[in-house]
């Protein structure tokens, strides 16, 4: 019986080897068909699994650049690239009155450099905590021009401290457009459905 369970044990170990840490999950959703939208030499672009608004897009290089800080002056070229093509995907596929927004998180959960093509409705199942919130309406979330202006001006990313990543994650929930203050993730959502920005 013991040994059934070690063998079991085992069994559940190599497979979750073979998967690796959830944080790895980008490079396998490179692959996946159901999430491609387009490819290039450079790039491939995917919709994101967990969308956080009714359009959420990755863009992610194919060279394995693990995040912001891994960024050098020579990977100006490929985040310019990144950035038109998802100036393109804008203009092709999001027709959002809400607006939209192309920017990196300052510290990801996903290993895998990826840039965020996400309209402003924020409209989605998949949003549903106040880190999921803050991480796209707080400075946490950085436009990529200034990204590229950044590493233009200092041949480097320079990232934000980790304790301030972690309180504008704590922040209070406030509506990105009028900024009131609201009490739970339903009653924000439920505003930000109606809230015209002033």
């Amino acid at each position: 019986m013991s040994f059934k369970r070690g063998t079991e044990n085992n069994s559940v170990a190599l497979k979750k080897a073979k998967i690796g840490h959830w944080s790895q999950g980008l490079k396998a959703s490179m692959e996946d068909p159901e999430l491609l939208v387009e490819s290039d030499d450079l790039v491939v672009i995917i919709k994101d699994k967990y969308p956080k608004a009714r359009h959420h897009y990755l863009i992610l290089p194919k060279e394995n650049i693990p995040d912001l800080k891994s960024l050098k002056s020579s990977h100006l070229p490929l985040l310019k690239h990144m950035h038109e093509q998802a100036n393109k995907l804008t203009e092709s596929r999001i027709n959002s009155e809400c607006g939209v927004r192309i920017g990196y998180h300052a510290v990801p959960s996903m290993s895998h450099l990826h840039l965020h093509v996400i309209s402003q409705d924020f409209d989605s199942p998949c949003l549903k905590t106040k880190t999921h919130w803050n991480s796209f309406t707080t400075e946490y979330f950085i436009d990529s021009e200034d990204i590229i202006r950044d590493l233009e001006n200092n041949s480097c990313v320079k990232c934000i401290d980790p304790n301030k990543s972690k309180e504008l994650l704590k922040l209070p929930l406030r509506c990105h457009n009028c900024k009131q203050e609201l009490p739970t993730m339903p009653k924000l959502k439920s505003h930000v459905l109606n809230c015209k920005k002033k």
